[in-house]
């Protein structure tokens, strides 16, 4: 079975209608490539940490282009296509030829699914029946809220009625999972239970809820912050507790990110199994474990339960994935074993890495550990519980046997 990723370009802010009062690209500046794991070994920047992290796209593409595109991944398949996603950096539903790229797409006898829309493309009613009649089988829509004013004034949404209706015929035939990024003050509280109610009673599989970003540390790493000057944002505890509560008066799935899945227990939910932790290699030699300060208390736990010698050190930044050289250079080389390892994903060109965590005189190797450890909401909210704790297995077998391998031996 083969999964195909269809993608029309745009640009956040210019293709959706602009700017949500809360985006994350908003004020986003010019930045120097930042390095990743994809650049070349001696040159910092590459296409993904210079264009792609910025969702950086000259615009639309055309239908043609889409369809050339669509057609050569076709070809390099293997195996029968089993879903369609449709994605971009400007919001679908704002796509100049929409209803006829669904029509090109849905001839091939897929189920579709939309990965991301606002909803805010949407002017008639009736695009929600044509799209069940061409086979779209799941849909992401940020709701933000269902009172259209806050819909209106934090989205920019010109109908805010008209797309409330088009959710609302979506959630009673399809697979329709809401998200929300959460503003304290403005569409928590009474007003998110409100949207939670909304939603379960019209048939939604789930809802997302994000916790709202507006500072260096918390992953602004565009030189954007603040997106909303004055916003008050939950600590990730407030944030969690609040996911959790709601999760409770519920019966339909609402998970947060960056914590946490209730109903699974993630991210990290095999720190509370202990039989799938004794399945793990003992730890057998020393080494520094670099992470976002979010993940190391978890990370931290799990390897511990695996032996001793090796530290798990959280940065400032909250998310690992987002662990810039600055954040490198915040650390205290002192603490540092001759192993370090940093999150797979961090913005960092490798030979950065090794240059700023050896800069006290003391030659480190440093490494890329596995890319996931665990899952986030928005790639949980798909899946079982088991299959959760498989991919946190993985990750962290092959994160203790990098340490096993290239670790210094314990005293």
């Amino acid at each position: 079975m083969a999964q195909l990723t269809v993608d029309i370009g745009g640009k956040p802010g210019v293709n959706c209608r602009g700017f949500c009062e809360y985006c994350y690209f908003r004020h986003v500046k010019e930045t120097q490539p930042f390095g990743c794991r994809h650049c070349p070994p001696y040159r910092v920047g590459c296409d993904y940490c210079s264009r792609s992290v910025r969702e950086y796209y000259q615009g639309w593409k055309t239908l043609r282009e889409v369809g050339d595109d669509t057609l050569a991944a076709l070809q390099m398949m293997t195996g029968d296509l089993d879903r369609v996603t449709i994605s971009g950096g400007g919001d679908p539903s704002c796509y100049p030829e929409f209803v006829d790229l669904i029509e090109l797409l849905s001839g091939m006898e897929a189920p579709l699914h939309i990965g991301y829309t606002s909803g805010k493309g949407f002017d008639d009613p009736a695009i929600a029946d044509f799209l069940i009649d061409h086979g779209l089988s799941e849909l992401s829509f940020t709701v933000f809220s269902v009172d259209p004013r806050k819909r209106k004034r934090y989205m920019h949404d010109p109908t805010p009625e008209v797309s409330l209706k088009i959710l609302d015929r979506l959630c009673g035939e399809i697979d329709v999972y809401g998200a929300a990024v959460v503003l304290p003050g403005v569409n928590d509280g009474k007003v998110l239970e409100e949207t939670c109610r909304w939603l379960e009673e019209r048939g939604a599989k789930g809802l997302i809820l994000m916790r709202f970003a507006n500072r260096l540390d918390q992953g602004l790493i565009l030189g954007n912050a603040p997106v909303i000057k004055g916003q008050r944002v939950q600590t990730p505890q407030e944030f969690a507790d609040m996911v959790t509560d709601l999760a409770g008066r519920f019966s339909m799935k609402i998970s947060g990110t960056p914590l946490w899945d209730p109903g699974i227990g993630s991210p990290f939910a095999i720190r509370n199994e202990p039989d799938l932790l004794d399945k793990l290699p003992l730890i057998q030699r020393s080494a520094t474990v670099i992470t976002g300060s979010i993940a190391a208390p978890a990370i931290r736990a799990i390897l511990d339960a695996r032996g001793d010698g090796v530290r798990v050190i959280g940065t400032e930044k909250e998310i690992a994935c987002l662990i810039t050289a600055d954040d490198l250079r915040g650390l205290d080389l002192g603490e540092l074993d001759d192993l370090v390892i940093i999150p797979g994903r961090a913005f960092v060109h490798d030979n950065d890495a090794e240059r700023i965590l050896s800069a006290d005189g003391k030659e480190r190797t440093v490494m890329r550990g596995p890319e996931m450890l665990t899952a986030d909401a928005e790639t949980s909210m798909g899946m079982k519980r088991e299959g959760v704790l498989l991919m946190e297995l993985e990750g962290f077998a092959d994160l203790i046997r990098l340490i096993n391998r290239y670790g210094r031996a314990c005293p």
